[in-house]
């Protein structure tokens, strides 16, 4: 009886342990699996980023915005529109397909947010839900041309801010010394070139012979015209009076920089030294070396700075010179171009740059003269142009095989283009520049689509290494030998040409007047500039919720709100300019990324104009 009773115990209890054996199993599988689910959901969760436009979308245009996540994220997510000041859903919709651009990284994905369909005035935020926590993007506006109500004036004060009118540049640029000589000449006046540098330059890369950007005369040509095409606007923003006077103050400039012979200086360079006597006008070699080859071919500045002149000088208004004057000047520099331009020119002949630019000098005295010599002469770029087409679409900059690449006026041959077709009234010149037009601006739409790029970011080919290749941001092994940068300003100035361009090669009914792949290509471009981008960085200072740095200069200069930075560029190391790369910090190489540029102000001040144009 014991011996059964024992065993009988013996029994229970083994049953009893087994029972408890399965349930402390049990409950640590339970416990194991939620870690792991939970572990997933913090993976999934992790990094989620809300990318948009921190300033302002227009009411009537494309609206989107971009999730970045580290795990792709289900598919028929929906997103919401906030008030920002209720906090009150007013719109929803699903994110789109998420995607990854394996040329910048295998990390991240992206999923656009599209919101085109909403059309209220206010401010909003964008919030997302995921696994029951909550995401949010910065605040922005939305208004009946937003962009250009807020923008515009911004920029207009950066370039005010931007004046050289120190009292040691004031003492110094009155008297600055030719390189290599004792004469001097009055170059007062103009805008330093960058919030690091208090340089002035009408162009610089000159002897990179393709790579070289129109610099102040671009500027003052791009206010002239957003004084003519938009002037409703500026007067509801009452900002048309200092416009106009800034544009005058940048023409004058222009005009004490004509030398006597008929050719503009190109640079005064400040050598980045705090004696103020150490500023000379000088051309300008890599590495800051310097010499005598200061005088501006076409392609060097001659060509824009004659355009902006002629342009300025039908405002019948005067600056410090006259009206007149500004168009004898413009005359005059032209006919010494004529004969001289390809000598400056550092190969001693012409390329892509000298057509457009000289495109648009020879342009703008047509339609301020009438002459038929400017008229014969417009008309020739202009064809040149068009047979610098290759059959793929994009601009050959030589007379062989390099594909035009810009890091800054990419946009320029068609914005020449149009800028000609404003006065060519002859069905077949006209005929032959719209379908250059048409031509350069299919290719844009067809090399940002080849490849998964869920932001619309412009791509574009170039030649490196001897082979034509295709990529996002411009090669960081070109002829310069060292300069590479962020190309806020290519984008600025494709947008511009995507607009204007596309007014007259694909018009339509839409609130941009383009057909909606050609709004939404412009759009998605200046929203990246101003923060629907992958570092979620607004470009435009002083604007939006996360700027660059402040970086400081001489003489009181340094970053100024409303002007832009240089933006997001190749992966740094990668010569072929592949992955992608910003940096605030760089052991004194940050300037690449952060530095604001007039050129990129110039030409975003287009871009928008563009968009803000009836």
């Amino acid at each position: 009886m014991l011996k059964r009773f024992s065993t009988k115990l013996n029994l229970q209890k083994l049953v009893l342990l087994t029972l408890f054996g399965l349930l402390i199993s049990s409950a640590y599988s339970s416990a194991a699996t939620l870690t792991i689910v939970s572990k997933a959901n913090d993976t999934a969760n992790r990094g989620i980023t809300i990318l948009s436009n921190q300033v302002a979308y227009n009411l009537n245009g494309p609206k989107s915005a971009m999730i970045k996540h580290h795990q792709a994220l289900p598919g028929g997510l929906k997103f919401e529109i906030l008030d920002a000041v209720t906090m009150k859903t007013v719109f929803s919709a699903k994110l789109g397909k998420a995607a990854q651009v394996t040329d910048w990284d295998l990390e991240n994905w992206y999923s656009p947010a599209d919101f085109t369909a909403f059309h209220q005035p206010g401010v909003y935020k964008i919030q997302l839900t995921v696994r029951g926590k909550k995401y949010q993007s910065y605040d922005f506006n939305i208004e009946d041309r937003a962009i250009g109500k807020i923008v515009i004036p911004a920029m207009v004060n950066f370039f005010n801010h931007q004046r050289a009118n120190s009292k040691e540049e004031l003492a110094a640029d009155k008297q600055v010394r030719l390189f290599g000589s004792d004469q001097t000449v009055d170059l007062q006046g103009g805008w330093c070139d960058a919030s690091g540098d208090i340089s002035k330059y009408f162009s610089h890369l000159a002897y990179t012979n393709y790579m070289l950007p129109q610099q102040i005369p671009m500027v003052d040509w791009s206010m002239i015209n957003t004084v003519e095409q938009v002037p409703a606007l500026l007067e509801e923003v009452n900002i048309k009076d200092k416009l106009q006077e800034e544009a005058l103050y940048g023409a004058d400039y222009i005009m004490r920089s004509l030398s006597p012979e008929g050719y503009f200086y190109m640079t005064v360079f400040s050598y980045f030294d705090k004696d103020p006597n150490a500023r000379r006008v000088v051309g300008l070699l890599a590495d800051s070396k310097t010499t005598s080859d200061y005088q501006c071919a076409y392609r060097e500045g001659g060509g824009m700075a004659i355009a902006a002149l002629a342009r300025i000088s039908k405002w019948n208004r005067n600056g410090t010179f006259s009206s007149a004057q500004y168009l004898a000047a413009a005359e005059r520099a032209f006919s010494h171009l004529q004969k001289f331009s390809t000598k400056y020119a550092d190969d001693g002949k012409d390329n892509i740059i000298d057509d457009y630019c000289a495109l648009m000098a020879a342009t703008e005295l047509w339609i301020a003269t009438g002459k038929p010599e400017y008229r014969d002469q417009a008309r020739q770029r202009a064809l040149n142009l068009k047979n610098r087409l290759s059959p793929e679409g994009y601009f050959i900059a030589n007379d062989t095989n390099r594909p035009f690449w810009h890091a800054a006026d990419a946009g320029l041959p068609v914005i020449a283009l149009v800028r000609y077709l404003d006065i060519e009234k002859e069905e077949p010149q006209r005929k032959m520049a719209l379908q250059a037009i048409k031509t350069s601006l299919d290719y844009n739409l067809k090399v940002t689509k080849q490849v998964t790029n869920p932001f619309g970011y412009a791509r574009q080919h170039f030649l490196y290494r001897g082979k034509v290749k295709g990529g996002f941001f411009i090669p960081h092994e070109n002829e310069s030998g060292w300069w590479w940068q962020g190309e806020d300003a290519r984008l600025g100035s494709l947008a511009a040409a995507a607009i204007v361009g596309g007014r007259l090669v694909y018009p339509d009914k839409g609130p941009l007047g383009v057909k909606q792949e050609l709004a939404v290509y412009a759009t998605d471009l200046v929203s990246w500039i101003l923060g629907n981008n992958p570092y979620n960085m607004c470009m435009l200072y002083g604007y939006g919720k996360n700027n660059v740095p402040y970086m400081s200069s001489m003489y009181g200069h340094g970053s100024g709100k409303g002007g832009i930075s240089n933006g997001i560029t190749g992966k740094d190391g990668n010569g072929d300019g592949s992955g992608i790369d910003f940096k605030v910090e760089d052991h004194g190489n940050e300037w690449r990324w952060s530095e604001q540029w007039i050129p990129h102000t110039s030409w975003f001040l287009q871009a928008v104009t563009a968009m803000s144009a009836n």
